[in-house]
């Protein structure tokens, strides 16, 4: 039984201390390629991030998820609660990209795309580094007596912080109500928007909660991807390794020591330098295996790197590799897990696409008021309909009116014949449709209605008329 691994880590998350407290960490200055690469990406998707809500595509906002007024956009495309079952195939098609992603490549997502990992690691913790100093300058910080040293940086840091939980509380607002919206708010000043002042208010307090005190734990506790992993992960995924192989050798790891041939006294490449464990952002062991808190921000590899050069040892300990590749030598293959999830992805995808290219711009709705029979207006049998038509598109319509196709009738509406809908607008109304009892095929008949703007046909849409059961 000694020789079996020590797996007693596994029974706690690693920023949990053994009396249950909060262990903080802080990690080291991050440097290598892999940071660097990072850092371009995450600067990119900040701008992204950033601009979405004020890019606008034929008048629409890039990216708008006004759930109050029930207005999406998605890349300039606007959805309305009509398209629901549009935004439930994007996001279904979203989690099956995600899964295959991760099966393959593991949670490469958390670490270079995340918007948490991003605005922490990219963002609040560059922050921190500038103010408070590297890994051992905040450890002396923390445990430092309350001087007038200490409060300035407690208070500068927590000051950047409020302000740049502020802006992007600035820019979520921006998501969800427009950004022309934000700006004329802005414009009118905080006075006189008070209510969305106070819930600005509130964002910034979760966001500053959540960058300056919960951070990693985010990661660890509360994000249910990070929960997925464990089902998702096999021996075939790549992910951010230890190579045990290598680095624990016939007599396990050890430190290094000068003029020393570690191969000949079995010795691995691991020279137990912890500078791994201590640049970590949630402060675990990579050396202990895939665990539930790493999400692969490879801040390992480009520190176990920076090692193995300055000892002249091969670089690659920690690095990009799955189980497989490891301790059987095999190559990353293309598994039947994985074909299976892209034949679902590519279906989903043909689905969405299909969809999305047969929706209308105009989507009208005609119903029979419920409750009420049909009438005899001379001849004719007359029913009474409610009317709703969606204007999803940015222009007006000014001169909106209906016609009978099939059967021949007369639809007569209350109040204007001609009425108009603004962009991005509905109209709603009730109107009167009377057939001559001869084009009647039963007491219910299909009916045909065309929806036109001037001369130009918009939409089309169907309903049902009563008729008496005589004429059948």
């Amino acid at each position: 039984m000694s020789d079996l691994p020590d797996e007693s880590f596994r029974d706690s998350i690693g920023t949990i201390d053994k009396e249950g407290k909060r262990a903080w960490v802080f990690p080291k200055i991050p440097k290598g390629k892999f940071y660097d690469k990072r850092k371009l990406v995450s600067y990119f998707l900040l701008a992204f991030l950033f601009s979405a809500p004020f890019i606008k595509i034929n008048g629409n906002q890039f990216l708008l998820f006004n759930v109050l007024d029930r207005k999406f956009n998605f890349f300039g495309f606007p959805f309305w609660p009509q398209d629901f079952h549009l935004v439930v195939i994007s996001m279904i098609v979203g989690v099956v990209f995600v899964t295959l992603f991760t099966v393959a490549f593991g949670r490469i997502f958390c670490g270079w795309i995340c918007p948490q990992t991003i605005f922490m690691e990219m963002v609040f913790r560059r922050i921190e580094f500038w103010i408070d100093g590297d890994r051992g300058a905040q450890m002396r910080l923390a445990k430092q007596e309350w001087n007038a040293e200490k409060i300035r940086k407690r208070l500068l840091k927590w000051v950047v912080f409020f302000i740049m939980s502020f802006l992007i509380a600035n820019v979520f607002l921006a998501y969800l109500v427009g950004s022309d919206h934000v700006l004329e708010m802005v414009k009118q000043g905080p006075f006189h928007n008070t209510n969305t002042l106070l819930a600005l208010l509130i964002f910034t307090a979760v966001f500053y909660f959540v960058f300056a005190w919960l951070r990693e734990q985010v990661c660890i506790i509360a994000c249910p991807y990070g929960r997925l992993q464990g089902v998702l992960l096999d021996n075939k995924s790549i992910v951010v390794a230890y190579d045990h192989v290598r680095g624990e050798g016939e007599s396990g790891r050890a430190r290094f020591r000068k003029n020393e041939d570690r191969t000949q006294l079995g010795k691995g490449d691991c020279i137990d330098c912890k500078q791994c464990v201590n640049v970590c952002p949630t402060g675990i062991d990579i050396r202990n295996g895939t665990q539930l808190e790493c999400i692969n921000c490879t801040a390992c590899i480009d520190e176990c790197d920076h090692m193995m050069e300055s000892v002249n040892l091969p670089k690659g300990l920690i690095r990009y590799a799955s189980e497989d590749e490891i301790v059987k030598k095999e190559k990353f293959v293309f598994t039947a897990r994985m074909k299976g999830y892209v034949a679902v992805l590519v279906i989903l995808t043909g689905v969405f696409v299909g969809m999305l290219f047969l929706r209308n711009d105009v989507e009208a709705t005609v119903l029979r008021l419920p409750g009420q029979l049909y009438e005899r207006k001379g001849e004719n049998i007359s029913n009474v309909f409610t009317y709703k038509i969606v204007n999803k598109t940015v222009k007006d319509f000014d001169k909106v009116h209906f016609k009978l196709v099939d059967p021949k009738g007369k639809i007569i509406v209350v109040g204007k014949p001609q009425f108009q809908i603004k962009k991005e607008g509905l109209a709603q109304g009730t109107m009167f449709i009377e057939i001559h009892p001869a084009f009647l095929k039963g007491d219910k008949t299909k009916i045909t209605i065309e929806v036109f703007d001037g001369d130009n046909l918009i939409e089309t849409t169907t309903t049902n008329f009563l008729g008496p059961r005589s004429f059948n």
